[in-house]
């Protein structure tokens, strides 16, 4: 959780000088690692199996991450609600709402693009189950409809201390947004979180799927009339972690979007369209997706609608249209397409997307997803990608997608594989507070404050539990990584970096899969 504060999505700084043409990237792809054979089965599974690790709460029958234990079951209980479940963020022990609810939204638009493809892989019920692990406690948290539970614990308290979950001395304090004290960044991205979601529960738990839909059209009124940033007035102490630096107004029409989607009635169609000027949709031009920055995804969930024909006839096609303008900056920047330097996503010398050195493989694992979702996009319509330099066919779209995700899982100068568990080498020292210290099943005893700084987290030794499925902050702009549980910018992993990469994964294996699709244009293209 350490890289938090060091977070600064200003959106004044969204444009990094580019160095590292396309051609270097696909020549180096094509020498060293293109060719190099990766199992996108066994790292889907692995990903999902990531979920289970940072679970909070009472652990299920079925848990196979046996090395945790039932933790926070007190959760809410000073203040009087019941807040035991949902997910810690990170390698600390605090549960923060934002960053939870924007894991839970890709994972169940992971589902709804790519499900055929998880299903096939053997993996849809644990994926459901990840989805439903967050969903369940943002029921809880949503105690009343002007009222969201928005943290559990805080990051000072926090890292004062290097303790097991299970042995949590810190402050379980929760604070809460209301009337009084708006959170419509946080309202937003719960109800757009529940609204995904309830299109992934529709067949198999329709009663369940409705309910989800009444939380989120409640959640999406309350932060639409009470508008505010959480992080102002009603959770101070989220500020050094995780701020709302974009505002909420990206995420009010990222739930609007969701909304619509899940529930096809116009109204939230037309917030989306009305609010898209004031609200910044088709004026930010941005090189960034992540849990504060939603702008690049509502773009393309925007764009996408185009294919539809009640959507190219409608009164508001133009708006549309810049919408799409928008999201094709965001995926040409990616690409190395805009004419202006400065207005394309930096890389690495062997090519890897490169936003800011904190937990910067979040950025990598949203553009990879956004990348292969709009890749399929325009191969359904029959359109190319028009960016500045010229036009670009679907299957560069998801080349390069393919090779980010590639050099998360080796394809590297380090050869080293970012997610951790999978492949023969991987960070051994992650900096994970229950990772790092000796799992509650083989020592029951209580693991003091300072007792876990001293005994484990000064250790060199690798970590005696594998955070199997993470996806940790990754290297440097050189491509250099310090495998180090101190080093937390690039040792802390987080459960909105590997959420998106669950949806890609299974597409990938899937194409594998597939004895009809050729994947040697990819290495070739």
């Amino acid at each position: 959780m350490e890289e938090k504060r060091q977070h600064n999505s200003s959106l004044s700084q969204h444009k990094f000088p580019q160095q590292w043409c396309t051609s270097l990237l696909i020549s180096f792809l094509a020498i060293v690692p293109s060719s190099q054979a990766f199992d996108y089965g066994k790292a889907l599974s692995q990903s999902l199996l990531y979920f289970e690790s940072q679970r909070s709460g009472r652990l299920p029958y079925n848990q196979r991450v046996t090395w945790r234990h039932h933790s926070g079951l007190t959760d809410g209980l000073e203040q009087g609600v019941d807040l035991v479940g949902g997910y810690y963020d990170a390698g600390d022990n605090v549960k923060f709402g934002l960053p939870m609810a924007f894991t839970i939204t890709m994972l169940s638009w992971g589902v709804i693009e790519y499900g055929d493809e998880i299903a096939g892989a053997g993996e849809y019920s644990h994926a459901l189950e990840a989805i439903k692990w967050g969903t369940d406690y943002f029921i809880k948290a949503h105690t009343r409809p002007n009222v969201l539970w928005a943290e559990v614990g805080d990051g000072d308290t926090d890292h004062y201390c290097w303790q097991r979950p299970e042995d949590m001395t810190t402050s379980r304090q929760a604070y809460k947004v209301d009337e009084n004290n708006p959170g419509s960044d946080i309202a937003g991205e719960t109800a757009a979180a529940m609204a995904s979601a309830s299109i992934v529960f529709r067949k198999t738990n329709p009663h369940y799927s409705h309910l989800l839909l009444q939380h989120a059209q409640q959640l999406f009124e309350f932060g639409d009339k009470f508008r505010g940033k959480y992080d102002e007035s009603s959770v101070k102490v989220v500020k050094g972690y995780y701020p709302s630096v974009s505002g909420f107004k990206d995420e009010l029409l990222w739930a609007a979007l969701w909304l619509y989607k899940a529930t096809d009635k116009e109204d939230y169609l037309r917030y989306a369209l009305e609010m898209a000027d004031e609200f910044g949709g088709i004026t930010w031009a941005i090189t960034e997706f992540s849990w504060d920055v939603k702008f690049a995804g509502l773009q393309i969930i925007a764009s996408m609608l185009l294919m539809e024909e009640r959507h190219r006839t409608m009164k508001h096609k133009d708006v549309l249209e810049q919408y799409r303008s928008k999201a094709e900056y965001y995926i040409c920047a990616c690409l190395n397409k805009n004419s202006n330097v400065t207005d394309n996503v930096e890389r690495t010398p062997r090519g890897l997307l490169y936003t800011r050195q904190w937990n910067n493989m979040q950025y990598v694992s949203n553009a990879a997803f956004l990348l292969s979702v709009y890749s399929d996009h325009l191969r359904a319509s029959n359109q190319r990608l028009r960016c500045d330099v010229g036009e670009v066919g679907p299957e560069e779209v998801f080349a390069f997608a393919k090779s980010q995700v590639d050099y998360i899982l080796g394809a590297n100068p380090m050869a080293m594989s970012y997610l951790v568990g999978y492949g023969l080498r991987y960070p051994q020292r992650m900096h994970h507070r229950g990772g790092s210290i000796e799992s509650y099943r083989e020592n029951k005893g209580f693991i003091g404050c300072t007792q876990g700084y001293d005994d484990w987290f000064q250790r060199y030794d690798p970590n005696p539990n594998v955070v199997v499925g993470a996806l940790v902050g990754g290297p440097d702009k050189m491509d250099q990584f310090s495998d180090d549980r101190k080093n937390f910018m690039q040792t802390e992993a987080c459960t909105y970096n590997t959420a998106s990469l669950v949806g890609v994964l299974a597409k990938m294996h899937g194409l594998e899969e597939d004895r009809d699709f050729d994947f040697s244009f990819v290495a070739s293209s």
